[in-house]
């Protein structure tokens, strides 16, 4: 597995984690529609969170959470309506991003909740 595949997947277990020492209730991670992709689906009272992770060695060239540009944050809308069509879900949907800042001698988290609004 390359190097930054390895970095992501700690970062994921990492947010996981985060997410659950603060009471959200895991549903599904790495959820497939298409070629899109949701990170962590969790849930935490009567909100559908859809958490986007995003992993770096350092933050030298930008926190890990500006790295979600806006065509990412469209790829998440539509996948996360998908998501609650297919499960038939009536739970108001929440976007976050965590930005996971990994390396020999730093982890940070950084959880950004309601962190885009869907644009119509």
């Amino acid at each position: 597995m390359a190097t930054h595949n390895e970095l992501g997947k700690k970062g994921e277990e990492l947010a996981i984690a985060h997410l659950r020492k603060y009471g959200y209730e895991i549903l599904d991670r790495n959820w497939r529609f298409g070629k899109e992709e949701i990170d962590i689906i969790a849930r935490i009272g009567q909100e559908l969170v859809i958490a986007e992770v995003k992993t770096r060695h350092s933050d030298f060239f930008g926190s890990p959470e500006e790295f979600v540009s806006r065509s990412k944050q469209q790829h998440l809308i539509k996948a996360a309506n998908a998501y609650v069509e297919k499960k038939d879900l009536d739970l108001e949907v929440r976007f976050d991003v965590i930005g996971i800042i990994l390396n020999s001698k730093e982890e940070r988290i950084h959880h950004i909740e309601d962190a885009f609004q869907p644009r119509w």
